[in-house]
């Protein structure tokens, strides 16, 4: 129900007054005469008055509001329905014109950061996390869809806007828990995409590398326990389902911070245990550093580094390969450019370190192509040469022919 005072219209009262003002001045009468002072004077108050009362009438005004009033103009009133205008014209507030407008001015801009921390309250309650499978491993890895991002960073500036208003002590708590929650959701948030890179990055390497693991045993010891804290917080963050309720948590940025830099231990010796590989076997600084890791991983087992050789070696596509025992035997090598063969001359057990059996994998290369290219040659002379251009793979087969051709024109010269 509207109280009588809220049931009168303070511009439409301002309107009439001013028109009152009008006809009074428009009036043939003394104005030196006290009645007409005195009715100009009060016009005028009424003037001052109306406009300090619809500034009253503003719904932002809340009882601590009020109270400020009452201690302004030192009158003890109630606002319900029996507050009549005079009561409140009676005060005299034209004596505290500037007090009044602060009072509601400050009600005004009080009210714009209730309804922001009311928005933000409702709007973050509800909003949750993503979660993507990784691979088989059963974890869920964390994101914060890029809307909700988008709309994290936003709130993060109404609230800090919140901060530099002269009006903030009212809502100075709410408001700092505000600006903590969401600078936490936004850390959280950037910190654990950095850990899940790495994290997934380093797993398939110091986990299941028995290479990695071989060559840096302090650090594959030490990501045991990495894995285990990244399981746990992704793990936990499955189980909290909202990035609020998630994010607050106490232990988890500084454990997100501990893990991140223990990884970054990991990634530097990792980086250097690739560098010391790129200089055992130069052709490694080739290949991009994805495709280098998932050559280390598998270098025991070269079935799977085969779909790297065209990487490795210019137009091999892959080595034929045998399996006998732990390690298989390389045969012979396939082309990646049209369809060719080229048998070893001697079987290669591809035995030891990864860039180890890949050099000699060059070597046996080279050394087969040189004995196919001897016999080559002296077999150019002894058969026709319709069946001496068919009989070997197709770089010999050019080679002696330029072979043939340069010993010819030098015995032309002779």
């Amino acid at each position: 129900m509207k109280t009588k005072w809220e049931q009168t219209e303070p511009i439409e009262q301002e309107d009439q007054v001013k028109k009152l003002m009008k006809t009074l001045k428009d009036m043939k009468v003394d104005k030196k005469a006290n009645a007409y002072n005195g009715i100009l004077d009060e016009i005028k108050k009424w003037l001052n008055f109306l406009p300090l009362i619809q500034e009253l009438r503003d719904p932002s005004m809340r009882e601590r509001h009020w109270d400020a009033i009452r201690d302004k103009v030192q009158v003890q009133f109630v606002i319900d329905e029996n507050l009549y205008l005079r009561n409140i014209y009676e005060l005299n507030l034209n004596k505290y014109k500037e007090d009044v407008e602060e009072i509601t001015d400050q009600a005004r801009q009080e009210a714009k950061m209730e309804k922001t921390l009311q928005k933000l309250e409702d709007t973050w309650r509800d909003i949750g996390l993503l979660f993507q499978p990784h691979k088989d491993s059963g974890v869920q890895m964390i994101k914060l869809d890029e809307d909700n991002f988008d709309l994290l960073e936003n709130d993060q500036v109404s609230v800090t806007a919140m901060f530099s208003s002269r009006y903030l002590s009212t809502f100075e708590d709410k408001i700092t828990y505000w600006q903590k929650s969401l600078a936490a959701i936004s850390e959280v948030v950037v910190n654990i995409g950095e850990v899940q890179r790495l994290w997934s990055f380093l797993e398939n390497l110091f986990i299941h590398s028995d290479e990695v693991k071989k060559e840096l045993p302090k650090e594959s010891i030490k990501f045991v326990e990495i894995d285990k804290d990244v399981r746990a917080i992704l793990a936990d963050g499955y189980k909290v389902q909202r990035a609020l309720d998630f994010s607050t948590q106490d232990y988890l940025l500084p454990k997100l911070e501990k893990v991140q830099e223990e990884l970054t231990v990991c990634e530097k010796a990792l980086n250097e245990f690739m560098e010391s590989k790129r200089l055992a076997f130069p052709r490694f600084f080739f290949v991009s550093p994805a495709d280098l890791l998932d050559i280390l991983s598998n270098g025991n087992n070269p079935v799977k580094v085969m779909g790297h050789m065209p990487k490795i070696i210019s137009a091999m596509d892959s080595l034929q390969l045998l399996e006998e025992g732990v390690r298989p035997f390389a045969k012979g090598m396939h082309a990646c450019v049209g369809k060719e063969y080229v048998e070893f001359t001697k079987d290669l057990k591809l035995m030891g370190k990864v860039e180890v059996y890949l050099q000699d994998v060059i070597d046996t290369m080279r050394k087969s192509l040189k004995d196919i290219s001897m016999k080559s040659l002296k077999k150019y002379g002894e058969i026709d040469k319709e069946s001496w251009l068919m009989q070997d793979p197709a770089q010999v087969t050019l080679l002696i022919n330029n072979c043939q051709w340069v010993i010819m024109v030098e015995k032309g010269f002779t």
